[in-house]
């Protein structure tokens, strides 16, 4: 996944980023939002759907959907393991 600003966002790394805040803040049922952060990354996939692109770049995203995009990745990132000499 993408941590600077010149690489792309792959369509795959996007939807897993939605799904995660999906997961997180759920939709009510009567209101069947999406919590602010899925829907500045929804925002960006709609573009990429409409324009049949792979991978986007990150400089793109507008602030809101940059944060949310790395808060995902940094909470579905395993754990780093520190090596012990």
């Amino acid at each position: 996944m993408p941590a600077e600003q010149n690489q792309n966002v792959s369509i795959a790394d996007l939807e897993r980023a939605i799904n995660y805040w999906r997961q997180q803040i759920p939709s009510s049922r009567d209101t069947m939002t999406l919590c602010p952060q899925a829907g500045s990354l929804a925002e960006v996939y709609a573009h990429m759907i409409l324009f049949q692109m792979s991978q986007i770049p990150l400089s793109e995203f507008s602030d809101k959907a940059k944060k949310a995009l790395q808060d995902a990745e940094s909470a579905l990132s395993p754990p780093q393991q520190h090596k012990v000499a």
